[in-house]
């Protein structure tokens, strides 16, 4: 079994100094390639709604919550994995019903745990590719997150000591496309709300491929043979925020969550919903 550890904030002051020289860049000062190849810099975002749930699924409302209306009801959305279904192994399949059953106290969203790969990438807040001559730099506004994707110093999981939050990201090029494979990663994150979920073996293969100026085509394709039948692939555009002020807001959430996590520690615990 691998150790575990929660590490927070592993390139923090890279991500500051290097978002602040890329946000400051206008589109007309954009190169079009960085050394031969590229150029994903900018604050990109999926417009779907795979974080309710990456498989199709219908318009619902939230029983639990229904003083929001249709706030909180559930958007209809259509399948981002290839084929449509995750190919779950029978047991897998009732973790991850227990896991939906739980919800919303049971997603590590909720919690304001980071989010892992791939979630990250489609989670309804934007995020910020830096990519300079050495490794890029991916940052997200959701829980201050960021992962450096290590374009040179490559590791196998043996030469990861911990299981992390978002994982250990070796990139690569495979002509115009950006290939990350992200290993080591921590098994508390999930896929969606809908508490699709994986183990510690998983791995994530990862392709960005800039479809044009302000589009990216990415796929995911997820190894996890203790959760899955065999590896499957999420597939969905990004696109690039194109606002003249744009800019990454971080969602600092972790006082959104210390109701839930520690309230009924709390002399006063917060009222619940009636």
């Amino acid at each position: 079994m691998r150790i575990r550890l929660d590490i927070v904030g592993l390139t923090t002051a890279l991500a500051a100094a290097t978002a602040l020289l890329a946000s400051s860049a206008t589109a007309q000062e954009r190169p079009e390639r960085i050394n031969g190849r590229p150029n994903l810099n900018g604050i990109w975002q999926a417009l779907n709604s795979a974080h309710w749930n990456v498989e199709g699924h219908s318009a619902e409302a939230l029983a639990d919550f229904w003083q929001l209306g249709a706030i909180a009801a559930v958007p209809a959305g259509q399948s981002v994995v290839v084929g449509g279904t995750i190919p779950y192994l029978p047991e897998a399949l009732a973790r991850r019903d227990e896991n939906r059953a739980g919800w919303p106290a049971s997603d590590p969203e909720a919690k304001c745990y980071m989010p892992g790969i791939p979630r990250a990438t489609y989670m309804p807040y934007p995020f910020q590719i830096v990519q300079g001559d050495g490794d890029i730099l991916f940052v997200y506004a959701f829980a201050s997150a960021n992962r450096p994707v290590h374009m040179t110093d490559i590791r196998t999981l043996n030469e990861v000591p911990v299981d992390m939050w978002m994982g250990w990201s070796n990139g690569s090029w495979e002509g115009d496309t950006l290939v990350v494979e992200v290993i080591a990663n921590d098994d508390r994150t999930w896929f969606d709300r809908a508490g699709n979920y994986h183990s510690n073996a998983m791995t994530v293969t990862e392709r960005y491929t800039l479809i044009d100026e302000n589009h990216i085509q990415y796929e995911a394709t997820i190894d996890d043979p203790n959760t899955f039948s065999r590896p499957w692939t999420i597939s969905m555009p990004l696109y690039r925020d194109v606002s003249p002020n744009a800019e990454l807001l971080d969602f600092k959430c972790v006082e959104f969550s210390e109701n839930l996590l520690y309230g009924e520690y709390l002399k006063e615990p917060p009222t619940p919903l009636q």
